[in-house]
């Protein structure tokens, strides 16, 4: 019984386990609205865009909610613009949705803070980057949620896909309870766009979780009832006013919690606004929102076998602040090192930092609903993963490290600064029985697609859990890009990182050997396979440089190639535009003939492409019939034309050239990030 099942399976005792499938936090998001919703009010912008995308594509196709009620949409010339279109569709009671990122969220600040005033229930859905800075960065970063935190709407991380379809439905319950507006945020690239297994919320769940919105929202604009709102209010009563929206925001942590409690008795998917890990007897404690606390929790079974008790808080709700609850389940530390994807040096501190530091001092002073504590813990605040700059195991070893010496109290991640930690060493923190890919590439080869494809299809097919991110970039077309995959036979896959250890290397282009050092990080008895023109194994050994020879007969690597482009000019009969990317397509079929799944699964080859054809569906499907039959003629060429390097042409290299390469390995570089070294 494969994995995904098993977890059905388990969840069976619960009316709405889910439906297991694989897809990115974006789909996740678009699976929840489309169906709950009546309409959407977007303009797009990175990495939001495809949300409004997938949301508008229903619209197009004459889509109808759980209701019946064909869904709108809306794209309007600004972000400013979608969301006060939103604004007046929550006004005449309708139940609507956004989706923005960065720079799109502050510019909807001025009707942020009018929706929250009128209090509409709506839910905007924000993929955080990076805000425009010294620089412009379209990658993953909180200082554009965090620039919104004074607006009055209830916030919610989510912290991995499931998440993110999950909060979605908390969230808009919550927002119509309270008449309380709610963003639900995702890293941007890092959840929007990676792909995950997810038990995704059946329609039924939506129905019976939410309700009829045309029963659940009140119309504040009617012709039948007029009501005068957002007026003037002068000295007499403007504050007045204000103060009196207490009364709503007072409901909203009570209502929170009563609507993940439910949410858990309904699917058996435990939500809570903070989140403990081991922290029953932690002497540390890592903390962070979004998916970088995944990673320390990940990380946090390795740091105690280094003899240090650490534990790791991932804060899902940020509005409303559960500032009492943290307190109680970090009182007992030592210290805690808050990490955020966001650097305000003006402030006293970061904000998670400085909100975390407020309420322990509220729990000194004695504060009514505090818990009663006579120290505080040590605070150390660190920056990480601005601009989706990579957070690893390592760093949270080091972060860990970092407080049980005492050491530096801000901190930075990842960079070469005087604040950085640094790193000694890289631990493999997979789940067991774990099979990862980076692949090496060139932006505009079809590799990001083709990653998607293998993803979906591990996850679908062969049942296993699965997580596949591209590194995206701006500037990537027609230069050099990775892509990262791991699944596992058992287990979750909770990193959310460049991948340090792997069993797989795809290398799409040959120049790939003079550009960085593609084999780090390849394990023992791990493939490396090469797009090439050679004709023979002998001469696909000979083309590539003597420190590679060296470490693949070293650590016993399998040597695979096939020439791609060829098979692409064959197989792409419909469309010549598409013939560069099909060859990210041909690597889907050596992918399949060299890595275990398929023998393992027992299936025939009649039997694995059949299925094959699934995932070709869902990516291509929009461009004809006879596009999915050239991807899949693709495949199985691909697959039947791929070549292995025999160990005897291997262990046949000269001793001179092996010595030679040993000694060019040891002066190559060992960054694979660091291209022409």
């Amino acid at each position: 019984m494969n994995a995904t099942s098993n977890l059905a399976e388990q969840l069976a005792e619960f009316p709405y386990p889910g439906i297991p499938t694989t897809g990115d936090g974006t789909a996740a998001v678009v699976h929840v609205e489309i169906r709950a919703t009546e309409a959407a009010a977007a303009y797009p912008i990175t990495p939001s865009t495809q949300m409004g995308v997938g949301y508008q594509q229903a619209h197009a196709n004459g889509w109808t909610n759980l209701w019946g009620q064909p869904i709108g949409w809306l794209e309007l010339e600004s972000e400013h613009s979608s969301a006060s279109a939103a604004e007046g569709y929550a006004l005449a009671g309708g139940r609507v949705t956004n989706f923005t990122s960065a720079q799109g969220l502050i510019l909807m600040k001025e009707v942020l803070y009018t929706s929250a005033g009128k209090h509409l229930p709506m839910v905007l859905h924000v993929a955080s980057r990076a805000i425009t800075s010294q620089s412009l960065n379209v990658h993953a970063g909180h200082d554009d949620v965090m620039g919104v935190a004074d607006t009055g709407w209830g916030i919610l991380f989510a912290k991995n896909v499931q998440d993110a379809a999950d909060l979605s439905l908390i969230a808009r319950r919550v927002s119509e309870e309270t008449m309380t507006p709610f963003i639900v945020s995702q890293d941007g690239f890092l959840t929007s766009h990676t792909i995950e297994n997810f038990l995704a919320p059946e329609d039924d769940l939506i129905r019976d979780y939410l309700g009829d919105p045309r029963e659940k929202i009140r119309k504040l604009f009617d012709p039948e009832h007029p009501l005068q709102i957002g007026v003037v209010q002068n000295q007499d009563s403007y504050m007045a006013g204000r103060i009196a929206q207490r009364v709503f925001y007072d409901q909203v942590p009570g209502k929170l919690q009563e609507a993940m409690d439910e949410y858990h008795r309904l699917t058996g998917r435990r939500y809570e606004p903070v989140e403990a890990y081991r922290m029953e007897d932690a002497e540390y404690a890592i903390m962070a929102m979004g998916s970088t606390a995944e990673t320390a929790m990940a990380a946090v079974d390795h740091i105690r076998t280094l003899g240090i008790r650490v534990g790791a808080v991932n804060l899902t709700s940020f509005r409303p602040f559960p500032g009492a609850r943290l307190v109680e389940v970090l009182k007992k530390v030592r210290a805690i090192s808050v990490i955020e994807r966001c650097d305000m040096p003006l402030q006293v501190d970061n904000p998670l930092t400085a909100e975390l530091e407020a309420a322990f001092a509220k729990a000194m002073m004695g504060v009514e609903g505090y818990p009663e504590i006579d120290r505080i813990p040590m605070v150390h605040s660190g920056t990480g993963g601005l601009g989706s700059r990579d957070v690893t195991a390592g760093h949270m070893v080091a972060v860990a490290r970092n407080m049980v010496a005492g050491g530096k109290r801000y901190f930075t991640l990842g960079i070469d600064h005087s604040t950085a930690l640094a790193v000694e060493s890289e631990p493999d923190v997979r789940p067991e029985g774990s099979f990862s890919i980076r692949g090496h590439s060139v932006g505009g080869y079809g590799s990001v697609t083709t990653n998607k494809v293998i993803a979906t299809m591990l996850g679908d097919i062969f049942g296993f859990p699965v997580q596949a991110a591209p590194k995206y970039g701006s500037e990537k077309k027609g230069l050099p890009t990775n892509t990262y995959l791991t699944t596992t036979t058992g287990g979750k896959i909770m990193t959310h990182s460049e991948l340090q250890q792997v069993e797989f290397v795809p290398l799409m282009d040959p120049n790939t050997w003079n550009m960085g050092n593609p084999l780090v990080g390849l394990q023992a008895g791990g493939a490396v396979f090469q797009h090439t023109d050679a004709g023979t194994p002998e001469a696909l050994w000979a083309s590539i440089p003597a420190w590679a020879k060296y470490f693949m007969l070293e650590h016993g690597i399998r040597f695979y190639g096939v020439d791609t482009i060829a098979i692409a000019r064959e197989a792409c009969q419909s469309d010549a535009s598409l013939i560069q990317r099909f060859q990210g397509v041909v690597l889907l079929g050596a992918f399949l003939r060299i890595t275990p799944f398929k023998d393992a699964a027992g299936m025939s080859d009649e039997e694995l492409f059949a299925r094959v054809r699934e995932p070709l569906e869902k990516y291509f499907g929009k461009r004809g019939r006879k596009v999915v039959d050239d991807n899949l003629n693709a495949v199985k060429q691909g697959y039947g034309r791929v070549m292995e390097v025999p160990r005897a042409v291997m262990e046949a290299t000269p001793a001179e050239e092996r010595e030679r390469g040993r000694a060019e390995w040891e002066k190559k570089g060992k960054d694979v990030n660091a291209f022409f070294i």
